[in-house]
């Protein structure tokens, strides 16, 4: 497969931050890393590839160079696998008026408007009994086949309705999944679970379970120069650090990307990325290599932290809302994005280096600043960079309908990420 048919595959099966985790396993697997877990002590070794799982959505992959020096500090490129929408509550069955619906609520900063008449599906993970009650088991799930629907009202009751209409997630956005009869209840759904897992009903116990518009990918435009489809923001970045790491040919040094959990809620949890665990591990890897706590820290000052997100393409219907000179359009090159908030954890030192690393080899780049009166967003550059002191810059493919469920990028931009993330691993 090529760079685009990788990023669609990646694209169609990352549907929840655990399938995210799983699918970038599956490639890290295929190209000869080998796995670690938390919990056992490592013997790494130089010119070794490693990776490991972090509860499930979170994974860590790193290489160290045949040519390993403590004092040569590591590079790490860091994304997310989660996305906004919508998360099912438990006992989430609702039977109203003759129709079976689901309760939810909403995660992250989703377009409310654009999950209205979309195919919808379900996946995550589900937790079932076990023997060691400390040790419950963990299934993953997708359900795959459209089998919910967020109608929206019919203009006939609401004349008004293209002048803006509040929708409450609470209310209007409860998806359907049938009507009620004596065979179909409110614990249909329930059912249905069960019966994909295989198990009983009371065998489940609880669930992380997202629901997903299940929309293939397309390409747009009379020369196929964008690509429109759900999950965007931000398995580009997924799949552009995958490819970096795996193609990278730098002997000396760590390489390390890393695709966290719960940047769409904030970051604070055990696999996000406002949490000790990025510095407990380099901490790891270095003792395990053979290297003091104090090589760690010596290697901070020559490190290096590119955190991967996507930016805001400049949308040619809303120009006011873009910045007078830093914005940018598609196919023009990824983004380098700043901020004097520090929301992007950019400074110009690190520019420079993502600069001239482009102007090496050859590769397209824009720099992106918000429109001053507006806030825009932040990403784990930010947060990790207060965790981990070391450089960062935030770079991304730039989008159009950012949050979205389904989002327009240009061909080009994500070409040129995944040739700066593996310049940025090899040389």
């Amino acid at each position: 497969m090529n760079r685009i048919e990788k990023l669609f595959h990646l694209l169609e099966n990352a549907t929840s931050q655990f399938h995210t985790a799983l699918a970038v396993k599956e490639q890290l697997l295929a190209e000869g890393f080998e796995e670690l877990t938390l919990k056992e002590n490592w013997s790494l070794k130089k010119g070794g590839k490693y990776m490991f799982v972090h509860h499930g959505s979170t994974i860590f992959a790193f290489t160290v160079g045949t040519d390993f020096r403590a004092e040569d500090g590591f590079r790490i490129a860091a994304s997310h696998g989660d996305f906004p929408g919508f998360r099912l509550k438990p006992n989430a069955g609702i039977e109203v008026n003759g129709y079976l619906q689901l309760n939810t609520e909403g995660y992250g900063g989703a377009i409310l408007s654009t999950w209205l008449d979309r195919p919808l599906s379900v996946a995550g993970r589900v937790v079932l009994k076990s023997n060691d009650v400390f040790k419950p088991k963990v299934r993953f799930i997708d359900m795959k086949k459209p089998i919910l629907i967020i109608p929206n009202l019919a203009i006939h009751f609401n004349r008004e309705m293209n002048k803006g209409v509040e929708l409450r997630k609470q209310v209007e956005m409860l998806p359907i999944y049938g009507t009620a009869s004596e065979e179909m209840t409110k614990e249909a759904f329930l059912t249905a679970l069960a019966n994909a897992l295989d198990v009983n009903c009371d065998d489940i116990l609880d669930y992380e379970l997202m629901i997903y518009n299940v929309d293939k990918p397309s390409f747009v435009g009379l020369k196929d120069e964008f690509v429109s489809a759900p999950r965007l923001d931000n398995l580009t970045s997924t799949q552009a650090i995958v490819e970096g790491i795996t193609q990278s040919t730098r002997k000396n040094g760590l390489n390390m990307m890393i695709v966290f959990d719960h940047e769409e809620i904030g970051s604070r949890s055990k696999q996000g990325a406002a949490s000790t665990l990025l510095s407990t591990i380099l901490e790891k890897i270095y003792v395990s290599l053979g290297m003091e706590t104090v090589d760690f820290t010596n290697a901070l000052e020559d490190s290096l932290f590119m955190s991967v997100d996507v930016s805001h393409a400049y949308h040619p219907n809303y120009a006011a809302k873009y910045d007078v000179t830093n914005k940018h359009v598609l196919n023009q090159g990824f983004a380098i994005k700043q901020a004097a908030s520090q929301s992007y954890a950019t400074d110009s030192e690190a520019i420079a280096i993502v600069q001239q690393i482009c102007e090496k080899e050859g590769i397209a780049y824009q720099k992106f600043v918000n429109h001053s009166d507006s806030t825009g967003g932040g990403t784990i550059g930010a947060i990790s960079s207060a965790m981990l002191p070391v450089r960062t810059v935030d770079i991304g493919v730039p989008l159009l309908a950012m949050h979205s469920s389904r989002e327009t990028m240009g061909v080009k931009d994500y070409e040129s990420l995944v040739d700066y993330i593996t310049a940025y691993f090899s040389l």
